[in-house]
């Protein structure tokens, strides 16, 4: 033995057939070629740990637990969680099916006694009503997302929509309700398998059946409130960050809608009133065989952000979270309700506050301009200011003048239009190169 000592290993095996053509030294004893464990090794060294030693003692490596942690950690999602959300039945439908399917429940077969039969039918019964409201509960808390993970134009349509806090509390109410099914199917569960007679039994179990209801009824109101959240978040317009945008803004009234009508295949209302468009509103555009999408927006007014209605937070939200070329829209002609003078002053406030999007000018209803530019009344006649002054005339420097109504400049703004978008895409792509190559260099 000792001159195949290094050649062999002793191994102490429970069968015979595991090791046919084996050497055997005696009972359950066998000579096995020492190779066989090299693919063991192998083995091992994938499912390996690396450690360091820090003050004396063995720690996992700091690039183990950040991976660990990038794992645990959720990442912050593209646009397009809405649609990923769960279909959610009325509070109504879900206790009634939850009810059905529990007195269903037949007691456990072989039991004779009658109580005993008894209290395992109304313990399941009590059990299975309990699982058929939780579970549903549940996943729409699980499959609901969580607002500080989304991507955050999605998290300021929330806060706008659906009022600051409202969706959190909805969810809320969800888990209390689903935790106060659990606690009391247990609890009535467990009282109706302590029964002592049939008769009892019965009586618990119903007592059991009649509270889960009247809890159900009374805060199932949270399940239908959150249906309605479902059905205004799918409703949501889908934006696509990869293909431009082009985003038209302006104060309320001035023309953005007629225009995506001719740009677009959106269809808004056009009305000659105010804060006609009461939402986000997307559309899309078909330019030289290239599909590019277009926004409309609320209007905006001239005052400061803490004055500001949710429709104007609604146009902010889009420009400040959304990679967007802006066509600005202007009216001179002095139909949209807002002065040029502080039409100019939004103008510029919104210019520099965005200045890093493209843009493009365009004078609305030029069919409307008079020989001398309008002045409304609030207006400072005496004022010095030559670019207010030239503003209220043409517009701003390299504006576009359009009329929808008498199709004057449309083809020229589609031509403008195809040239702006043509530069989002690029810029578009230039970021996504420079992402993706921060990404290989962490």
């Amino acid at each position: 033995m000792s001159g195949t000592s290094g050649l062999f290993q002793l191994w102490q095996v429970p069968s015979s057939s595991l090791f046919s053509g084996c050497s055997k030294l005696s009972k359950d004893l066998y000579l096995v070629p020492a190779r066989v464990m090299y693919p063991m090794s192998c083995f091992r060294k994938q499912m390996q740990t690396t450690y360091e030693i820090v003050k004396g003692s063995y720690v996992s490596n700091p690039q183990d637990r950040q991976e660990n942690k990038e794992k645990l950690t959720p990442k912050v999602e593209n646009v397009g969680a809405f649609q990923k959300l769960p279909m959610v039945m009325p509070s109504v439908d879900i206790l009634h099916s939850a009810l059905r399917k529990a007195k269903r429940v037949s007691p456990t077969k072989g039991i004779a006694n009658a109580a005993k039969r008894e209290r395992n039918k109304g313990a399941k019964q009590l059990d299975s009503l309990m699982k058929e409201l939780a579970v549903p509960l549940r996943t729409y808390k699980e499959n609901f997302p969580n607002k500080k993970y989304l991507h955050p134009y999605e998290r300021s349509l929330i806060e706008l929509t659906l009022g600051d806090g409202n969706y959190e509390d909805v969810l809320g109410k969800l888990e209390a309700l689903r935790k106060k099914v659990v606690s009391v199917g247990k609890e009535h569960a467990s009282i109706c398998a302590k029964s002592l007679s049939k008769r009892e039994a019965e009586e618990r179990l119903n007592e059991g059946l009649k509270r889960i209801q009247e809890i159900f009824d009374r805060d199932g109101k949270a399940v239908d409130e959150l249906l309605n959240i479902a059905k205004t978040l799918r409703a949501m317009p889908v934006v696509d960050l990869e293909t431009p945008t082009l985003c038209l803004v302006g104060a309320p009234n001035v023309g953005k809608s007629s225009l995506v009508r001719v740009l677009s295949t959106g269809k808004p209302e056009i009305c000659n009133y105010p804060f006609t468009t009461r939402g986000i509103l997307m559309g899309h555009i078909n330019l030289s065989y290239q599909n590019f999408q277009v926004t409309d927006t609320p209007g905006i007014l001239r005052r400061c952000d803490e004055d500001r209605n949710n429709l104007e937070k609604l146009t902010l939200a889009v420009l400040t979270h959304l990679p967007t070329a802006v066509l600005y829209v202007h009216d001179l002609s002095g139909e949209c309700g807002m002065s040029p003078s502080d039409q100019f002053v939004l103008y510029k406030e919104m210019r520099e506050r965005f200045s890093s999007h493209i843009w493009l000018d365009v004078v609305s209803k030029c069919d409307l301009l008079q020989a001398s530019p309008v002045i409304f009344t609030t207006d400072d006649c005496n004022a010095d200011n030559f670019e207010l002054v030239r503003y209220r005339k043409i517009g701003p420097d390299g504006a576009l003048n359009v009329s929808v109504k008498k199709e004057i400049g449309l083809q020229e703004l589609k031509k403008r239009v195809y040239e702006l978008l043509v530069s989002q895409s690029e810029r578009i792509r230039k970021q996504k190169s420079k992402e993706e190559g921060l990404e290989v260099s962490i």
